[in-house]
C-alpha cells in the first residue's frame, strides 16, 4: 500500500525553468520509480541518495510515490541487499533529525525489489502498479524508469516496458538512459533506431551527470548574467586559448573489461568533456529554458568544428595497465592494449567569433591529482615594464571549477583584473574568505570568487529535472549523433596508435606536458618510444614512404597520412617552381571524397603556400548548383578555399548553372570554361592536375563507355555519369594530358581490387578510362596507399 505523508513543501529544484515545466512539476499524481538494476555499483553510490532527496523535496507537493529496485536476481534473495542500500541514505543538514528519521521510514515503506527478467516480469509490475492505483483511488502522473545497465541491455529492456508496463490515461513515461550511449557513430545510430522503435524520443533522458554538476550548469546563465563584460571580450581577438580538463588520480582497476573496450576518449572526451566545451562555445539563447533553442545552438557548435585529425591528438597509457589488462581479462604476457587512459586533444572552430582559438580538451586516469575545471584564458595586452607582478600583468582568465584539487568545493573564479562578476542568482554566493591556496597560477585573493550557497549532488539534480521533465539538461538522439560524428574519425585514425607510457601520479613530472604547434599537438618532451617489434605488433611506422613503379610510370606510396603530406609537399614544390618561373600556378582539383584529407593538410599545414599567385580550377564538376552538398566546388570550398588566403578571382568554378538552368549544352558552359582556361593559361596547359579514380576505373567525369576518345581537342565537355546526378561537367583527356604534372591518387582498402586489376590491364580508355591518363609532356605519378596497394 502507497504511504500518506503530510510534510512541509521544499519546491522542485528546477531553475530557469518555464511555467510549463514547473506546471508539470506540481502537476499531482502518483509516480512510480523503477531503478532497473537498482543494487548495481552505480545505484548504490547515487541514484538512490538522488531518488530520496527527490522524495525529501516534492513532500507536499501532491505527489505520492512508489520506489521499485529491479535486476535479474530472485526476490527472496536479492530484497535484503536492496534495503541495506536504502536504509544508508541520508538527508541534507537542512532536515532536522527527527524529520529525517521519519522521511527514510517511509521512504522504505514505499520501496520494494522485483525481479524484472522477463517480459512476464514486465506485465507484473504494471499489473501490480494499476491494482495498488487502484486500492488507494490515486490518479498515475507517470512513470519513470531508470536503466542503470550496460548500454547492449536498453533495447530489450526498452521493447518490455514499451510492450507491458506503459502507463495508461495520459500519465507520462520517462527512461533515463546511462552513458555509454555505442562506441562510434554507428552503433550509436544502430542503438538510437532500436531505442526509437520502442520509445519516443521525448520519453528518452540520456544522462551525462556532469550536466547536473552545479558549476557546468552555471555555465550558460553565467554568461547571459555577465553578458556587458563578457560580449566584447568573448572572441578570437581576446581569447587565447579554452581549455576543458578533468584530472583523476586513480586508476581502473576493477574496470578493465569495460575500459579496455572505450578508452579514456570514449568514457570522458566525448560526452563529459564535449558538453562543457559546447557550453562554453555556443550563442547564449535567449531563452535558457527552451530544449529546443540549447539544442540547436549546440548543433551549430558541431557543424563548426574542424575535423579532428590524427596530428591534433596525444594519447597515453599509465604504466601499470598492461599488467592489469592481463590479470583481470586473463591474457598472455605478451598480450598488449593499445588502450589510452590518457588523452589530450587541440580542436578548433570554424567560426568567425573563434577562428583560430586553441581549444585543448584532456583527461586522464593516474595523473597528480583529481580535479576538473574548464578555462578561459585571455590574451594580455598589457606590458609592466617595472612591476610585472602587478594586478594588469597577471593571467587574466575565468575558471568553472567543478570541485576537488587544492580548492575543494566549487566554484566560478574570475581573476580581478578581468571584471568584478554580477550574480542574480540566490543559489550562488560571494566568497571573501580564503584559504591560502593558488589556483592555475594565481593566488585565489586575485580572484573574485562565486560558489553555490549548498552543495548539491550532480545526479540528485538531474533526477528533479527529469520529474519536471525539463530536457534541456539531457543529450537529444540528434546531438548525440553530432558528437560522435566528431569523435570518430579521430578513433578511427588513432585505433593502432602506441601510447606513450607514464608511471602515474607525481611521478609523470612533465612527461605529458602538450605543445601546440600550429594546428596540431605534440607532447613537449622526447622520450624512448618501445618499438613495434616489442610490443609484439606492427605500426604505421613500420612502413615509411616507398618510391617505385605503377603501369610503367612513377609511384609513391606510404600509409594514408604520409601519403597526404607526401603529396601535399608535392604540390608546394611544384607551385613555389611554377611562381619562379612564370609568376603564376595553376592547380586543377577533382571531386569526391578523396582529396578532403589533402585540403586539411594543405590548409593547416602549408603557410608559406603561394596561395596568392594561385589558380584554382576544377576537373570536373556534377551538375547541381554550387551551394549543393553534392557539389564538388561546395566541397573544395568547404574544407580548403576559405581557409586559406587566395584571391576570390583566382576560383575558377566550372559554370554548370546559366541562364537558371543545370548543364543544358546549348547554354555553352562547357565552351565558356574552355575559353576560360584558354585565357588564363599559358598554352591551356595547367601546372598540376589532381585526379583520383574510381572505383569502375573512372576518373574526372570520364566513364567507361562513353567513348571519350570521340571529345576530340575540346578541352571541356559535358558527360554523363552511370550514377545521380547524372550530367556532369569535365576535363577530357586533351586537357588532363596536356598537363606539366598530373598525380592520380588511390586510398583505401575498397580500392585494392582496382588497383590489382590495373595492374594488370592494358590501355583500354573506353573501357579503363583511368588508363588513358598519359601526359604527353609532363609527368604522370600515381599515390596510393598502402591499403589500396596491399589490401
Amino acid at each position: 500500500m502507497f504511504g500518506t505523508v503530510l510534510l512541509l513543501l521544499v519546491p522542485l529544484c528546477a531553475q530557469g525553468g518555464s511555467g510549463e515545466e514547473r506546471a508539470e512539476a506540481q502537476r499531482t499524481g502518483h509516480v512510480s520509480v523503477v531503478v532497473v538494476g537498482g543494487t548495481g555499483d552505480l545505484a548504490k553510490k547515487y541514484l538512490w541518495q538522488g531518488f530520496f532527496e527527490l522524495y525529501v523535496n516534492q513532500a507536499g507537493s501532491g505527489k505520492t510515490f512508489s520506489f521499485y529496485g529491479g535486476g535479474l536476481s530472485p526476490v527472496d534473495a536479492t530484497t535484503p541487499v536492496l534495503f541495506e542500500i536504502l536504509k544508508a541514505v541520508s538527508c541534507s543538514r537542512e532536515v532536522s533529525q527527527e524529520r529525517c528519521a521519519l522521511l527514510k521510514e517511509q521512504f522504505l515503506r514505499l520501496a520494494q525489489y522485483r525481479q524484472l527478467k522477463t517480459q512476464e516480469d514486465y506485465q507484473d509490475l504494471a499489473k501490480h502498479i494499476e491494482r495498488e492505483l487502484q486500492q488507494e483511488g490515486i490518479t498515475e502522473a507517470g512513470r519513470l524508469f531508470y536503466l542503470s545497465l550496460p548500454a547492449f541491455a536498453y533495447a530489450g529492456v526498452a521493447d518490455k516496458i514499451n510492450n507491458s508496463c506503459r502507463p495508461t490515461g495520459g500519465a507520462w513515461l520517462r527512461v533515463v538512459l546511462e552513458k555509454p550511449f555505442g562506441q562510434d557513430l554507428r552503433s550509436a545510430q544502430v542503438l538510437a533506431a532500436q531505442l526509437g522503435s520502442s520509445l519516443k524520443d521525448e520519453e528518452m533522458y540520456r544522462i551525462d551527470h556532469y550536466m547536473g554538476k552545479q558549476v557546468v550548469a552555471k555555465i550558460l546563465p553565467f554568461r547571459k548574467e555577465n553578458k556587458k563584460f563578457l560580449d566584447p571580450i568573448w572572441n578570437k581577438h581576446h581569447i587565447e586559448r579554452v581549455e576543458v580538463i578533468l584530472k583523476e588520480s586513480l586508476d581502473v582497476k576493477g574496470r578493465i573489461p569495460f575500459y579496455d573496450q572505450y578508452g579514456v576518449i570514449r568514457d570522458m572526451l566525448q560526452n563529459h568533456v564535449t558538453e562543457v566545451m559546447t557550453l562554453l562555445t555556443m550563442r547564449v539563447p535567449m531563452n535558457l529554458s527552451s530544449s529546443e533553442e540549447v539544442l540547436q545552438n549546440k548543433l551549430h557548435v558541431f557543424r563548426s568544428m574542424l575535423p579532428l585529425r590524427k596530428s591534433q591528438a596525444v594519447v597515453g597509457q599509465y604504466q601499470a595497465y598492461q599488467t592489469t589488462v592481463q590479470q583481470e581479462m586473463n591474457k598472455t604476457k605478451d598480450h598488449a592494449s593499445l588502450t589510452p587512459t590518457f588523452a589530450a586533444v587541440l580542436a578548433h572552430l570554424d567560426d568567425a567569433q573563434y577562428e583560430g582559438v586553441p581549444i585543448l580538451l584532456i583527461s586522464g586516469k593516474m595523473l597528480d591529482e583529481r580535479v576538473g575545471y574548464a578555462r578561459i584564458l585571455f590574451k594580455n595586452d598589457i606590458f609592466c615594464l617595472q612591476n610585472p607582478n602587478g594586478v594588469h600583468c597577471k593571467p587574466k582568465q575565468i575558471v568553472f571549477y567543478f570541485g576537488h584539487g587544492s580548492l575543494q568545493y566549487p566554484a566560478i573564479l574570475v581573476s580581478k583584473n578581468l571584471f568584478k562578476p554580477v550574480s542574480m542568482d540566490a543559489e550562488w554566493k560571494e566568497v571573501t574568505k580564503h584559504t591560502d591556496v593558488n589556483i592555475l597560477g594565481l593566488p585565489i585573493s586575485d580572484y573574485y570568487v562565486q560558489t553555490p550557497t549548498e552543495q548539491k549532488e550532480a545526479y540528485s539534480e538531474l533526477i528533479s529535472h527529469i520529474l519536471a521533465g525539463r530536457k534541456n539538461s539531457f543529450i537529444s538522439a540528434e546531438h548525440l549523433l553530432a558528437s560522435w560524428g566528431l569523435w570518430t574519425p579521430l578513433l578511427d585514425s588513432l585505433a593502432h596508435s602506441y601510447p606513450r607510457i607514464y608511471p602515474g601520479g607525481a611521478d609523470n613530472r612533465d612527461l605529458l606536458d602538450i605543445r601546440v604547434n600550429g594546428k596540431d599537438i605534440g607532447f613537449n618532451s622526447e622520450v624512448v618510444v618501445i618499438s613495434p617489434d616489442q610490443m609484439g605488433g606492427t605500426s604505421a611506422n613500420s612502413f615509411q614512404v616507398m618510391q617505385g613503379h605503377f603501369r610503367s610510370t612513377d609511384m609513391v606510396s606510404a600509409w594514408a597520412e604520409e601519403l597526404v603530406e607526401r603529396l601535399a609537399v608535392d604540390i608546394e614544390e611544384a607551385a613555389e617552381a611554377a611562381v619562379r618561373e612564370g609568376g603564376v600556378f595553376h592547380l586543377a582539383f577533382s571531386g569526391g571524397s578523396t582529396p578532403l584529407a589533402l585540403f586539411h593538410r594543405l590548409s593547416l599545414h602549408h603557410f608559406s603556400f603561394p596561395w596568392s599567385y594561385t589558380h584554382v580550377w576544377m576537373v570536373d564538376e556534377r551538375c547541381v548548383p554550387l551551394t549543393e552538398l553534392d557539389s564538388n566546388f561546395h566541397g573544395l570550398h568547404e574544407h580548403l578555399l576559405q581557409h586559406v588566403r587566395i584571391p576570390y578571382y583566382n576560383i575558377h568554378p566550372m559554370p554548370v548553372q546559366l541562364n537558371q538552368r543545370l548543364c543544358v549544352e546549348e547554354d555553352g558552359g562547357a565552351l565558356l570554361y574552355e575559353k576560360e582556361i584558354s585565357k588564363l593559361v599559358n598554352g591551356s596547359r595547367l601546372h598540376f592536375v589532381l585526379l583520383g579514380v574510381g572505383y569502375d576505373s573512372h576518373t574526372a567525369s570520364l566513364f567507361p563507355g562513353s567513348k571519350v576518345d570521340g571529345l576530340g581537342e575540346s578541352l571541356v565537355a559535358l558527360t554523363e555519369s552511370p550514377v545521380k546526378p547524372h550530367q556532369r561537367m569535365s576535363l577530357t583527356f586533351s586537357a588532363i594530358n596536356r598537363a606539366r604534372q598530373v598525380a592520380l591518387l588511390a586510398m583505401g582498402k575498397g580500392k585494392h581490387e582496382l588497383i590489382t586489376q590495373l595492374s594488370r590491364v592494358k590501355d583500354n580508355p573506353d573501357k579503363w578510362p583511368v588508363t588513358g591518363v598519359k601526359p604527353v609532356a609532363g609527368r604522370l605519378v600515381w599515390y596510393i596507399d598502402y591499403d589500396a596497394l596491399l589490401g
